[in-house]
């Protein structure tokens, strides 16, 4: 598990991710074209409770699935 701070909706807040997690993470922000800090505050905003890290795990698993094909929930 690694653990880094960032600063989300202007606030400081700490996401605790195993690597491939934060690989994965930092591959999606690449794609779009923003910081690990703005997709993980977009990610923020749209989760509907929950805990931010699930949030971030439930997001890339969406992802991976959008990559294959794979129907997983958005």
């Amino acid at each position: 598990m690694q653990k880094r701070s960032l600063s989300i909706a202007g606030h400081r807040t700490s996401l605790a991710l195993e690597p491939e997690f934060w690989s994965a993470l930092a591959a999606a922000a690449a794609k779009r074209g923003l910081s690990l800090a703005a997709l993980v505050g977009e990610i923020d905003r749209a989760r509907e409770g929950g805990n931010l890290s699930s949030a971030v795990r439930v997001f890339l698993l969406a992802e991976a699935g959008r990559g294959t094909g794979n129907p997983l929930p958005s």
